[in-house]
């Protein structure tokens, strides 16, 4: 059965905006009377009948809701983007797929974008969630400066990793990392970080890490961390 996503659910009944009715009702040909299901991307999922299929403000009536409790661990990736933005889609997509919690795009040395457009980059965390019949939308940040993120105190309870590519650099973050933790894993851009930004995550509590014996996009390096983290917990 197909997932939808609404923000905001309140009360037993709600109205969709005039752009998710013509979808449910015109587009789907979803008639009253039908049974559909929706999540708020908070952990809910409500079974809803649709009372009025009108395609400019169709009313739902919740009939069931469902909570699913967040789990154990959590994964937050912080990223400098690419310049490719697309590549930065494809990889919040999949790592949705996966399972992940959080991520924070990072102003770097070797940054190669600075502008982000968040709102097409929250558009494709609900597709993924609801293609992939996720309850939970990660959390999407900002972009923030490298150097005041790493200093975050907030931060001090995560266990905490810098991946970076160097040959004295080559334990694997599964050996390094203990399950059921909030993580934080930094990826740098295309040209990697900088001597300096490595030398200030490591005498603010990161650990080096490695992502394998390959040299790897960034995109493929946050989507390698985030699987990473998953098989962990697996079992846990």
């Amino acid at each position: 059965m197909q997932l939808f996503f609404e923000e905001e659910i309140n009360g037993e009944v709600f109205t969709l905006d005039a752009q998710e009715s013509n979808h449910l009702c015109k587009v789907l040909r979803k008639n009253i009377g039908d049974t559909v299901l929706f999540t708020n991307g908070k952990g809910s999922l409500f079974t809803c009948i649709i009372e009025d299929n009108n395609p400019k403000k169709c009313k739902l009536k919740i009939v069931e809701q469902l909570f699913t409790p967040v789990e154990k661990s959590h994964i937050h990736l912080a990223i400098a983007p690419t310049k490719n933005m697309d590549r930065m889609e494809w990889m919040l997509e999949k790592m949705t797929e996966v399972g992940f919690d959080e991520i924070t795009f990072l102003k770097t040395a070797h940054i190669e974008r600075s502008n982000i457009k968040l709102d097409r980059l929250h558009k494709k965390l609900v597709s993924a969630c609801k293609q992939s019949f996720k309850t939970w939308l990660p959390v999407l940040n900002p972009i923030t400066d490298y150097e005041k993120f790493i200093t975050d105190a907030s931060f001090h309870s995560h266990e905490r990793f810098i991946a970076y590519v160097d040959k004295d650099n080559d334990t694997h973050l599964i050996k390094q990392a203990s399950p059921n933790q909030s993580y934080l894993v930094l990826i740098g851009p295309e040209g990697d970080f900088s001597p300096n930004e490595i030398s200030a995550a490591i005498n603010n509590g990161f650990k080096p890490c490695s992502l394998g014996k390959h040299r790897l996009r960034t995109e493929t390096a946050g989507l390698v961390a985030v699987h990473t983290l998953n098989l962990l917990n697996l079992e846990q």
